[in-house]
């Protein structure tokens, strides 16, 4: 796999979080670039683990991730977006206002759900002779800036819709996690 190939890839496996970071971006209340950087970090390590963990499990039983992994990614993803969804419904707190960040634990369960397609590919790239170790990090960086873009594109979306934010942040998550079942399906080939 050559060079343009590898960018292509990292910058196709980081456009799901891209749609998850826009959400999680209208979510907070301001949200800053330290928080933008810190949620593409978070986002960036776990898509450039993925693969590799894809790559290892693909050297001895590639059919079981990809035979699941949609289906891991569509449950995550909807979880997490219904969980948005119900937050924006309810009735805000008094005195209760948007965090300025979120909990390393949601951004990390976000990141892992929107990082299951980069495991499969991994498991796929055990087949093939490439260097995992710079494809992954590539996958990590772009995803890392992608992620921090979405941040920061979110915080603009934040700002001009309030508390429907979350609504959309939800239905995002929920139609990205969708959109992975429905092309593993084959429904759109």
């Amino acid at each position: 796999m050559n060079l343009a190939s590898t960018i292509f890839l990292a910058f196709a496996m980081s456009t799901d979080a891209f749609a998850a970071a826009v959400g999680k971006g209208a979510s907070l209340h301001k949200s800053r670039i330290a928080e933008a950087l810190r949620t593409g970090v978070i986002f960036g390590i776990i898509e450039a683990i993925t693969p590799l963990v894809g790559w290892a499990v693909g050297r001895s039983a590639a059919q079981y991730v990809t035979a699941w992994d949609h289906w891991i990614a569509f449950g995550l993803l909807f979880l997490l977006g219904a969980r948005m969804i119900r937050e924006g419904f309810g009735q805000p707190e008094h005195g209760h206002e948007k965090p300025d960040s979120h909990s390393f634990w949601v951004l990390a369960a976000t990141g892992f759900a929107t990082s299951i397609d980069a495991m499969a590919v991994g498991a796929g790239l055990a087949f093939i002779d490439v260097d995992i170790f710079s494809t992954a990090a590539t996958i990590g960086i772009a995803t890392m800036l992608m992620v921090t873009i979405g941040v920061m594109v979110g915080r603009l979306v934040g700002a001009t819709i309030g508390k429907r934010a979350e609504i959309i942040g939800g239905v995002v998550l929920i139609g990205v996690g969708s959109a992975i079942l429905v092309e593993h399906l084959g429904f759109m080939r």
